[in-house]
């Protein structure tokens, strides 16, 4: 069990902290909840202590026999602040210590995760960016806010991410940092790619494959929970998008290409973890095809571009290339061979069929170097093998300084 303090600062987005509570006290956490005294103009404190089991602390007056402006960020495993004003990124990243929560966030010697939740101008505002580029340089965790509705009728970036997608990154920075973990991706820009192409015949019918997105999607939740910049491309993935990330939505392997190129430019790493059609039908109709009396219909197909081996091709020496490889058989031999073709710094070598690799929350792995190594990830969680290949990614970073 993680003690876990939850932040809640006054936003309108306060309400949604209530479902992030519950799932994690449904896991099983001890939770704490910290509201600021604007919170509570939102959420009443009634609410939290239901929701958490346990009284709440609203100010550092309170039981100050068990000095609590110090013991809970010393206690905790984890704090997650949801949602973060623009006001408390500003007391955070100068070390303000008015309140609570602010007290808390000084003393917690744990991971640190902010959800921010503000209007699009005090997001996009200098002083705000220059305050989330301090706590990221200082290892805490900031996600970005996702794009949707806001208070009102405004619209854009500033709205606090889904809580099962909070939820998500927490779990699995818990699940690191209970081992100590350290933010090593942070500063990095990261771009995944998911999911598969399709690549359409007729208004109906497409030429694909049965990737879901699932691997490309658990590597973009641990790179974020690791202090990562994502952009995450995806091909047609029906999967809640993953907290933090600019997700990129795509449908042919054109325009996954167009995306990942653009986006590789000034990428520190690219996992190229989708499932690229390798071919595509060399004409699409306008309007279904109808069976002709019986007789089967040729579709000539023409070849797709290799998204791997261009950017293994043109990339910056200091980025650091991983490409995936999905195999039926002969499964180590054909994985070195598209290594060596391909120019990447890993590959991602896994057996796919029946119950293997697609459509499946778990996968199992042989990860190729370029520079002759071979590392066996047993069959586990898609974000188990996410976090292994990350291990290995920080590695050859670090030696391309």
């Amino acid at each position: 069990m993680s003690r876990i303090v939850l932040g809640v600062s006054g936003g309108i987005a306060a309400y949604k902290a209530c479902e992030l509570l519950r799932l994690f006290t449904e896991s099983g956490h001890d939770v704490t909840v910290v509201p600021t005294s604007a919170a509570l103009h939102f959420v009443g404190e009634t609410t939290w202590a239901a929701l958490s089991g346990k009284p709440v602390r609203t100010d550092v007056w309170s039981a100050a026999h068990e000095v609590p402006h110090v013991r809970l960020g010393q206690q905790a495993d984890l704090v997650v602040v949801a949602p973060a004003t623009a006001d408390l990124l500003a007391k955070a990243a100068h070390g303000m210590a008015d309140d609570l929560l602010t007290n808390v966030l000084l003393t917690a010697r744990c991971p640190v995760v902010f959800a921010p939740a503000m209007h699009t101008e005090m997001w996009q505002h200098p002083a705000t960016e220059a305050n989330v580029a301090t706590l990221r340089e200082r290892g805490a965790f900031v996600l970005e806010p996702a794009v949707g509705r806001l208070t009102g009728a405004d619209s854009g970036p500033g709205r606090l991410p889904e809580p099962t997608e909070i939820f998500a990154v927490a779990q699995r920075i818990l699940a690191r940092g209970l081992d100590g973990l350290t933010a090593d991706l942070s500063g990095r820009r990261v771009v995944v790619s998911a999911g598969g192409t399709r690549e359409p015949l007729d208004p109906v019918r497409f030429l694909g494959n049965r990737s879901s997105g699932r691997q490309g999607y658990a590597l973009a939740t641990t790179a974020l929970a690791r202090g990562a910049e994502v952009t995450l491309v995806a091909a047609n993935v029906f999967l809640p998008d993953p907290a933090g990330a600019k997700v990129v939505k795509v449908g042919t392997a054109e325009e996954l290409r167009a995306a990942v190129l653009e986006a590789a430019g000034d990428a520190d790493v690219v996992v190229m973890a989708a499932a690229v059609a390798d071919f595509r039908p060399a004409a699409s109709s306008s309007s279904k095809i109808k069976k002709s009396a019986g007789v089967p219909q040729a579709v000539e197909l023409v070849e797709n571009p290799d998204v791997l081996a261009e950017l293994g091709r043109t990339r910056r020496a200091s980025q650091v290339l991983v490409g995936f490889a999905a195999e039926t058989d002969d499964v180590l031999a054909n994985g070195h061979a598209k290594l060596a073709a391909k120019g990447a710094d890993l590959l991602v070598v896994n057996e796919v069929g029946q119950g293997l690799g697609f459509e499946v929350a778990d996968n199992a792995a042989t990860v190729l170097g370029a520079d002759g190594s071979a590392v066996e990830i047993t069959r586990g969680p898609k974000e188990s093998l996410a976090d292994a290949l990350w291990d290995l990614v920080v590695v050859r970073l670090g030696d391309a300084g």
